[in-house]
């Protein structure tokens, strides 16, 4: 089958996400809703017979035993994938990276970007020099409200930042789950493929990107406790830290995989010297905003009052509730605008940007000083540069 372009799809392959992957089925998903891409080629398992049959069953023009083969012999196709996602669990998401990147192939990964703080700055430079698309599909920077509170704060309406409380917190672990040979319970619990941190690295990461995301705050040290409450369990399932950030705000981020009654519950709240915004995902469409002084407004999706970058983010009328797969398909469209930009010599249109590479970074730099806190019982501990070329003397 050949795929032709219409000067705004592109050809797209999968890594991971085979039969019995939860995030696989998602990144598909959101690939397809604005129409940007045709899923083409994938090496979707590790196991070259399941990877097949899962290709099969999607109707993949090619089916690869592993991602290696697949970058070396896209790269060669007459018809191949200008770019992929890379959906496997967090401990290959480095190698298959390089990978892609060498064949002149942009790259769509799943968080967090790498399992060390070195892997990442090495994939970061790799990306850097190659030139090409990297995004980091952190997908709660995808959803409308969330760019409307960033558009906010650049625009001066909470004044100086002072204090930003983010937190993500689930019950889904809160027994040994993992036990039970559920496959995503298990690897998330592994520190051979989830990396240093558990809950940290799982949903920890997206609340730590969220409030840069939406202040754009540096942070600089953390102060944090990683604590595994379920016996027998090799990572944190529970992680409170706080922030200090360039400029002297402060922050305060928990984390839990434990918490009975929650099911996926992301909330952020940033507050300045002109005002305060408080937003939630269980109530994603609305935005509360407080002007110092003033009444408690609620702004709304695609609402009246709505900014430039929540229309942006917005596909039906106000009213009408988006969430979770639409945050994950405004990456991937943010990523094909950059794609063809890229393959025409042009500008993207548009900000915010999508999460690239050097958030990756960060959110690697977090949970390796947050993990030498806790270690050091809370210690406030300053986050590693963004390259190894940074380091201090």
């Amino acid at each position: 089958m050949t795929v032709k372009h219409d000067g705004r799809r592109i050809r797209l392959g999968m890594v991971g996400g085979g039969e019995g992957a939860f995030i696989g089925a998602v990144h598909r998903i959101a690939a397809r809703l604005d129409d940007r891409y045709d899923l083409v080629a994938g090496a979707l398992s590790s196991t070259p017979d399941k990877s097949a049959r899962s290709a099969a069953a999607l109707g993949l023009a090619r089916s690869y035993p592993d991602f290696a083969s697949m970058a070396r012999e896209e790269a060669a196709h007459p018809d191949g994938i200008e770019a992929v996602s890379i959906v496997t669990p967090n401990h290959l998401h480095a190698a298959a990276s390089h990978a892609f990147l060498d064949a002149g192939i942009h790259v769509i990964c799943d968080k967090p970007l790498t399992t060390t703080l070195e892997e990442a700055r090495a994939l970061a430079d790799h990306a850097r020099r190659s030139g090409l698309v990297f995004a980091l599909t952190h997908n709660y920077t995808g959803y409308p409200m969330v760019r409307q509170a960033r558009e906010m704060v650049r625009a001066g309406k909470l004044g100086t930042l002072r204090v930003v409380q983010v937190e993500y917190a689930q019950d889904w672990l809160a027994e040994p789950f993992e036990d039970t040979g559920n496959k995503q319970a298990g690897w998330r619990t592994d520190p051979a493929r989830a990396g240093a941190g558990g809950c940290i690295g799982d949903i920890g990461t997206h609340a730590f990107n969220l409030a840069a995301f939406v202040t754009g705050l540096a942070a600089e040290e953390v102060s944090a406790e990683l604590t595994t409450f379920v016996p027998g369990r090799r990572l944190d399932d529970d992680v409170r830290a706080m922030l200090r950030y360039a400029g002297g705000a402060r922050g305060a981020l928990w984390a839990s995989q434990v918490a009975v009654g929650e099911e996926n519950e992301v909330r952020l709240r940033v507050y300045g010297t002109a005002g305060g915004l408080d937003w939630c995902q269980s109530d994603a469409n609305r935005l509360a905003y407080t002007p110092l002084g003033g009444v408690r407004q609620i702004l709304t999706r695609n609402g009246a009052g709505a900014g430039e970058a929540n229309r942006r983010a917005s596909r039906v009328p106000a009213g009408h509730p988006e969430g979770y797969l639409e945050g994950f398909a405004t990456i991937y469209s943010d990523a094909a605008d950059a794609i063809v930009a890229a393959r025409t010599g042009s500008s993207a249109p548009g900000e915010p940007p999508f999460p690239s590479v050097t958030d990756g970074v960060a959110g690697l730099a977090f949970i390796d000083a947050a993990v030498r806190s806790s270690t050091a019982g809370g210690s406030w501990t300053r986050l590693g540069p963004a390259s190894a070329g940074d380091e201090p003397v």
